[in-house]
């Protein structure tokens, strides 16, 4: 009996099914259902008919622990941001912005592993074969035998390639790209891109194969298409920076074999990006010491502390009725907090000033370990004042002026320590648990906000 394809309705949005089409989503967007046709899958429906007679539960004390296996991806940052290296039979999703190095990573990645000897398949939807050779040539030392390339948008065609190549590693550039011949829609629909990371789910799960897949991103920068793709991925990863700066940003915003508060820093330079190990020294390079308005802060990330600077700029304002207050890097709703707490608690008019903050090399550091060094960028840009020696801050405000402790303060202090900075900034709870004073660097406690600005200014 011939298949019988059925028609749905979805809402472009969020993914939602219906069988008849609605004016409005149980997400709330208005006319954005799309009708399109099913076509069942025989596979699936057997599946769904089969009754496991052995469904029986595990107590959970009795469940031994897996010990999985990675693959290395030949590049240190890349590895520390996954936990290790690539789990085999596991998906990867990284996004981020066209131009800012995602393809660039993954095809370096490609060419490690084949060098190794082990088969690694680029299937590329926005690409031609000549022009993925073009990159690989300039961001690759050496291209392996064992690298194949692959131009197809079908998703059905690539599972077949994979049947005849059984890849080791399979890379998927773009999701937005690819079609199901199961479904009558376009390519990048919300059903489409939710059937092929299921079709590549299963095609991982199967053949135990660690697969990476290109995401796009939207005008705010969260990932295009449903959030099901999220949930089926084990890891979502993220590049970040500016098109116009060499500095790369990779951050885990899913992991379930790792951690999420690693980072990874990358150069973009001509032959591709290269590693950054020491990121503290690559976002203080250009620092100005002495300087109002600027204050370095650290934050700690992962296994190791990252440090940098934040810096403030507080002026008149241009007459328009208003003051603005404008922040790049620093959520805008924790910055309206910070200055309300500096009116309130110091006494500075910043009513009539416009407010400008920004986290110097593109970093969007996480927590509310930096809002001292926020409330002292504003402090020193409004007196222009700035301090004698070189001085980090650390610490959160609370609404009643008063600092709040930090985690991982003492290894954050020895890393300070070590690029040379003299005087050190934080809430008295951390200082109290430091023992004694590191050579050349004086630590500091304080216990409020005007505290931590005698201190800083003295």
């Amino acid at each position: 009996m011939a298949k019988r394809s059925r028609t749905v309705y979805v809402c472009q949005e969020c993914g939602y099914e219906s069988a008849q089409w609605m004016g409005q989503c149980v997400c709330g967007a208005w006319n954005s259902f799309v009708e399109e046709k099913v076509l069942p899958d025989a596979k699936e429906d057997t599946r769904r008919r089969a009754v496991t007679a052995d469904a029986r539960p595990s107590a959970l004390k009795s469940v031994g622990t897996l010990s999985y296996e990675r693959l290395d991806t030949g590049i240190g940052e890349l590895n520390r941001v996954l936990g290790g290296g690539m789990v085999k039979g596991s998906l990867t999703l990284i996004s981020g912005e066209p131009g800012i190095g995602k393809s660039t990573i993954i095809i370096q990645a490609a060419a490690n592993v084949a060098a190794r000897g082990l088969t690694v398949l680029y299937v590329s939807g926005e690409e031609s074969e000549e022009q993925i050779k073009l990159r690989a040539d300039r961001v690759c030392k050496s291209i392996s035998d064992s690298l194949f390339v692959l131009a197809e948008t079908n998703i059905e065609n690539v599972e077949i390639a994979c049947e005849n190549l059984k890849p080791d590693f399979l890379i998927v550039d773009s999701i937005q790209t690819m079609y199901s011949n199961q479904l009558d829609s376009a390519p990048g629909s919300i059903s489409q891109v939710r059937q092929v990371g299921n079709q590549l789910m299963r095609l991982g799960k199967t053949g135990n194969i660690p697969i990476f897949i290109v995401a796009h991103v939207t005008k705010s920068g969260d990932l295009a298409g449903p959030k099901t793709v999220e949930h089926l991925v084990v890891c979502v990863l993220n590049f970040t920076g500016e098109r116009d700066q060499e500095l790369r940003v990779l951050r885990s915003y899913k992991n379930r074999f790792g951690t999420t508060s690693e980072i990874g820093a990358f150069m973009m330079e001509g032959t591709g990006l290269t590693e950054v190990t020491d990121i503290s020294a690559t976002f203080l390079e250009n620092r100005e010491e002495k300087s109002e308005g600027s204050v370095t802060t650290a934050i700690y990330e992962g296994s190791r502390p990252v440090m940098f600077e934040v810096q403030a700029l507080v002026t008149p304002a241009s007459g328009m009725g208003f003051s603005r207050r404008t922040s790049v890097g620093i959520d805008n709703t924790r910055l309206s907090m910070i200055i309300a707490v500096m009116e309130k608690k110091v006494g500075l008019p910043l009513g009539g000033q416009d407010i400008y903050v920004n986290v110097v090399g593109g970093l969007r550091p996480e927590g509310t370990g930096t809002d001292i060094a926020v409330a002292l960028a504003i402090y020193s840009s409004f007196k222009r004042k700035a301090p004698e020696v070189r001085t980090l801050a650390l610490g959160e405000v609370g609404l009643t002026g008063d600092l709040r402790p930090v985690r991982n303060a003492e290894k954050i202090v020895k890393e300070a320590a070590r690029l040379g900075y003299e005087k050190i900034i934080m809430p008295r709870s951390n200082a109290e648990k430091i023992k004694g004073q590191l050579k050349g660097c004086t630590i500091t406690g304080v216990r409020n906000i005007t505290e931590a600005i005698g201190e800083y200014i003295s």
